[in-house]
């Protein structure tokens, strides 16, 4: 027989908010486990305080609910990156803080940034809901061509290019730790000078 404290059955029309609370448990074991193969629905469950059954009302096995976790997690990356961006003063600075918050919420969320980008759920369903990330990243580098801080070019290419740069390095600071890094900042500077064309003033 299964082990849980049983909670109270939500009232009527609140079965979003039991949806809600099971995503955030999931979203706060894979930011320990680091790893969306070993999440159990079961562990889940316990955590929320409920049947592991009740589970799947919401979710129909283990890969939909960490693509729900997933998302969460990228909506979350995407408004620290726009919140950054806002307060800059100029295209170049809002790239450049979009960036930075991005390197922060990884350096932060280690567990969460691998799942999002090395997963196994990644791999067999893909997440396309990460686009939108792809097209902050490109309106921000045609934000500084248009304003003459970027060299003229194709801005699709070179967010793809800086964003393969920016997601390796953060890929290659979790998974191994203790090479001797320099500063973060410094290497997403030379990102942004090399491959957008920025001229970054700290």
């Amino acid at each position: 027989m299964e082990e849980t404290t049983r909670r109270r059955p939500n009232a009527r029309g609140q079965g979003e908010l039991l949806r809600e609370e099971i995503v955030t448990a999931a979203v706060g074991m894979l930011d320990e486990l680091a790893d969306d193969e070993a999440l159990s629905l079961r562990a889940v469950a316990r955590a929320v305080s409920i049947a592991a059954t009740s589970v799947y009302l919401h979710f129909p096995d283990r890969d939909a609910l960490v693509l729900a976790a997933m998302r969460r997690c990228h909506e979350e990356l995407v408004a620290t990156g726009d919140e950054a961006a806002a307060a800059a003063p100029d295209p170049a600075a809002a790239l450049r803080a979009r960036i930075l918050a991005q390197a922060d919420w990884a350096r932060a969320h280690p567990g969460l940034y691998k799942v999002l980008h090395e997963s196994k759920v990644h791999r067999r369903h893909g997440m396309p809901f990460k686009e939108i990330m792809v097209a902050r990243t490109t309106e921000a580098v045609r934000a500084c061509m248009a304003a003459g801080l970027a060299p003229e070019d194709d801005p699709a290419t070179v967010a793809i290019d800086l964003r393969t740069a920016v997601n390796g390095m953060l890929a290659q600071r979790i998974n191994e730790p203790d090479l001797p890094w320099p500063p973060a900042v410094e290497q997403i500077d030379r990102f942004l000078v090399k491959l957008v064309g920025l001229r970054v003033s700290r």
